[in-house]
């Protein structure tokens, strides 16, 4: 009996171990593949193909090579079946684009807050007029960057397949010409184990 309640604490000790959790710092390029859902790969690979591509296509390259055309990125549509942070992926495009240091960018997603601005400091009767900042003075953007991501997905028995699709283009503003244009893909294949794990 002694053995027995020996052998069931030692079962309830290991149990409580073995529930208990553990949170650790991972490596943030590392390849995640918790499940099939669109993650963080997934982002730093369409951030690095759009990015790369764009700033190597030769007509890119000329119109950067003696100038910083000034753009803004349009939202990310998500097209997809599943709530995707396309803010992210779009201020990831960004970020990499602006920090090759061949563009400059408008934040349209501040206008109204900047209109605020400009407004209290000439109407507001509280900013020196010598130092307030006048209306009418902001550069315009050139082109905007804009796109989609995708999804198509397919179940079969114990095999579920993603497919996803990013497409961007480059539109020049002014003659509403397409300067640009690519696409990355990303497949994703899950399959279930015959216990179901």
């Amino acid at each position: 009996m002694k053995n027995f309640k020996l052998i069931f604490m030692l079962a309830v000790a290991v149990g409580l171990v073995g529930c208990q959790s553990k949170v650790e710092y991972g490596d943030a390029t590392e390849v995640e593949t918790v499940n099939e859902n669109f993650g963080s790969s997934d982002l730093q690979s369409i951030t690095a193909k759009m990015v790369d591509s764009m700033l190597t296509f030769p007509p890119i390259v000329a119109m950067t090579l003696n100038d910083r055309p000034i753009m803004f990125v349009d939202k990310i549509k998500n097209k997809t079946s599943e709530h995707i942070d396309t803010e992210s992926v779009t201020d990831s495009i960004s970020n990499k684009l602006l920090r090759s240091g061949k563009f400059r960018f408008i934040d349209m997603t501040k206008v109204d807050e900047v209109r605020k601005q400009l407004d209290y400091q000439n109407n507001a009767g509280m900013v020196d007029p010598s130092t307030a900042i006048s209306f009418g003075r902001q550069i315009g953007a050139q082109y905007m960057l804009y796109g989609n991501l995708s999804s198509i997905v397919k179940q079969s028995g114990s095999t579920k397949d993603v497919y996803y699709k990013m497409t961007m283009r480059l539109m020049d503003l002014e003659t509403g010409l397409i300067e640009w244009s690519d696409e990355k893909e990303i497949r994703k294949v899950k399959s279930k184990s015959f216990l179901g794990l």
